[in-house]
């Protein structure tokens, strides 16, 4: 490394750009410009770990295969233990080729979907075939969950059953 800095100076003796010190900022400025450039570039691209998380449920909801699983335990993170209507993190097992999986998911991003679950009733799991243990239950376009029966309204427990024609 010694060598090469007096080698770099002769270098820029007989350019004569040391002659031109507007020059020789300018063409600092311009390689600074252009790495920070490159480097943003490079930076804004890259996804954040909830896209590359939304990614995979959607690839795993068009395109996993189904297999039958259970609810093993529901979480939140609200500082209780008890289970709310819309969980955290679900905890659930499956069973592939005799091979038992024991998986989570954070469903804390999907309340809407996961609202009035029921841990007593059998669930479907989709997973990837070549990778058995990159599973999910619930995603933005697809659900194993089984839900409850909504709750009827007052004036609609009283009400006729409507005719079919």
């Amino acid at each position: 490394m010694a060598l090469a800095l007096p080698n770099l100076s002769r270098l820029l003796e007989q350019s004569g750009i040391a002659d031109h010190p507007r020059l020789t900022a300018g063409l600092a400025a311009g390689t600074v410009a252009a790495g920070l450039g490159i480097w943003l570039f490079i930076r804004s691209r890259r996804p954040t770990p909830q896209e590359i998380e939304r990614r995979r449920r959607e690839r795993l909801a068009a395109a996993g295969r189904l297999t039958d699983g259970t609810i093993v335990d529901a979480r939140t993170f609200d500082g209780e233990d008890s289970i709310s209507s819309a969980p955290d993190l679900l905890l659930y097992r499956y069973r592939i080729a005799g091979v038992t999986y024991d998986c989570g998911q954070d469903v804390s991003l999907l309340p809407e979907h996961t609202a009035g679950f029921r841990i007593d009733q059998p669930v479907q799991v989709r997973y990837d075939p070549r990778n058995p243990g990159n599973s999910i239950i619930v995603a933005e376009s697809w659900s194993g969950l089984r839900m409850r029966p909504q709750r009827m309204l007052p004036f609609e427990q009283n009400a006729p059953p409507r005719q079919q024609n």
